[in-house]
């Protein structure tokens, strides 16, 4: 079960991050589990999150690499990559998780491709029954070793029950809730797993309740004043940067080859018949 939060009808981006898929927390015991063949990336990065389960990064780099709960995967396409991600063959029986793209900016999108793996992450202990993993960028003076392009923030906050806190924010990002387990009350929002809701700018905290033990990513940004075109795994400038990725994707060109993944790589879809426009954050 997967749940495409980002980009709505409404907002395309929350800071730089640009997409955002909940899924699970789904039985795979009896199941292949996650398998997605070797694709394309380019002009951003994936940030890969596990609450349950493990998940095996391949990558046209020659990375290797199996994600657990708690560790961040972070890969920069920059002007080109490929991967692959599946659940190993022997694979615990919960898979749960997040796969997050976050836009590179005009001065860092063509630069070279990179895989990051960070398995100890900082964290942020607040009064109140709250701990915040920082995911990516800063979070209360606590910093992730993954790099990132723009000023932002991905953060897993745990909330036990009876919590009742106030994290503190930026009154210049943006911000967003996605709810990850329980159903954490957000700024007065009871939020059941797998929604999410826009908070805006101009906080400097963030009043938090959960009657049983919950868990929500924090996920904000200064906002990205870029207009961009997505369109399937690329974020480009224009239609026809969109066209000459999908077309040296197809070729074979650019984006190298993924070794180890047992079957085909996936084809491309089909352009639209107007060209892709270039639109800002909010629809």
């Amino acid at each position: 079960m997967v749940r495409r939060l980002l980009p709505t009808l409404g907002r395309r981006m929350v800071g730089a991050w640009c997409f955002v898929d909940h899924y699970g927390p789904d039985n795979v015991a009896q199941a292949p589990g996650m398998q997605v063949p070797p694709h394309p990336h380019m002009g951003l990065q994936t940030v890969s999150w596990l609450h349950d389960g493990e998940v095996v990064h391949r990558d046209s780099l020659g990375s290797v690499q199996t994600l657990r709960p708690g560790q961040l995967g972070l890969m920069t396409s920059g002007r080109a990559i490929s991967h692959s991600e599946e659940s190993p063959r022997e694979h615990a029986p919960v898979l749960h998780g997040a796969q997050l793209w976050v836009a590179l900016p005009e001065a860092h999108r063509h630069t070279a491709p990179a895989w990051e793996h960070h398995a100890a992450l900082p964290e942020v202990t607040g009064g109140g029954g709250l701990t915040a993993t920082v995911i990516m960028g800063e979070l209360d003076g606590a910093a992730s070793p993954g790099t990132a392009f723009t000023p932002l923030v991905g953060a897993d906050v745990a909330l036990a029950a009876g919590a009742s806190a106030r994290l503190p924010l930026r009154p210049d990002f943006e911000y967003a809730a996605l709810t990850m387990s329980g159903e954490a009350e957000v700024d007065g929002v009871r939020l059941a797993p797998g929604s999410m809701l826009y908070l805006g700018c101009g906080r400097t905290d963030l009043p938090l309740r959960a009657d049983v033990d919950s868990s929500f990513l924090l996920l904000g940004g200064e906002p990205f004043e870029e207009r961009i075109v997505m369109w399937w795994n690329f974020v480009a400038r224009t239609n026809d940067e969109i066209a000459q990725a999908r077309e040296d994707w197809m070729t074979g060109d650019r984006f190298g080859d993924v070794h180890g993944y047992d079957g085909d790589r996936l084809g491309a879809p089909a352009l639209p018949p107007v060209p892709l426009k270039p639109r800002g954050r909010v629809r």
